[in-house]
């Protein structure tokens, strides 16, 4: 049912969403050229990786030894903009068609972080990963990464269809207040170095 779910969701916010999706990428390819994309490589559903697909929203940009600056050197007005409204995640609505993600998940993270996890995190990759989970509506990147991994392990062990829509309901809200875009101190999420496996969590979306 879930799959289903996802399939007619992302196929009707495909349609629906359209127009808005070539305006996007019109501003982008006007803001930041070529190319509209970016790809990453993210763990999805047991670790598999696959590549998920944003609308770029910052600059090249590089030190004299070629390295990529941090993101806040590289991020620009127009991509923070297109961070805050979340339509750099449209793209994403493919990764769902195709069944690498979920519209509602956790939040893929780098692959990276995977090493990293204790067995009671790693539990997120028991489920496909989604464009807004859980942690979205509790706090976003406000969130440390203990709490945002309490989120995920709870709707692991909770999730169902009927959760899935309190979430998606409650993104709608999130994502018009625009909270939560930024870790205190950074562009967006912090990085993850490690920390004790979170406990089970209770939650409003019961």
């Amino acid at each position: 049912m879930k799959r289903l779910v996802d399939i007619v969701i992302s196929l009707i916010a495909l349609t629906v969403l359209s127009p808005i999706f070539l305006i996007v990428a019109y501003k982008v390819r006007k803001n930041l050229g070529s190319p509209i994309f970016f790809y990453q490589e993210r763990p999805g559903k047991d670790g598999k990786l696959f590549k998920m697909i944003k609308f770029r929203s910052m600059k090249d940009a590089f030190d004299a030894q070629g390295n990529a600056l941090p993101d806040e050197a590289r991020i620009t007005p127009f991509g923070q903009k297109l961070r805050s409204t979340s339509l750099d995640e449209m793209p994403q609505l493919i990764n769902v068609l195709k069944g690498d993600m979920s519209v509602v998940g956790p939040r893929p993270m780098l692959k990276d972080f995977v090493a990293l996890y204790s067995p009671e995190q790693a539990r997120r990759l028991e489920v496909r990963p989604g464009m807004t989970g859980l942690a979205q509506v509790s706090g976003r990147n406000e969130l440390d990464y203990e709490e945002r991994f309490k989120c995920d392990v709870w709707y692991v062990d909770n999730h169902s269809v009927w959760v899935d829509f309190k979430i998606m309901f409650k993104t709608v809200k999130v994502m018009t207040r625009r909270e939560g875009i930024n870790a205190p101190g950074h562009v967006g999420p912090s990085l993850f170095k490690g920390n004790d496996a979170p406990e089970n969590v209770d939650s409003s979306v019961k």
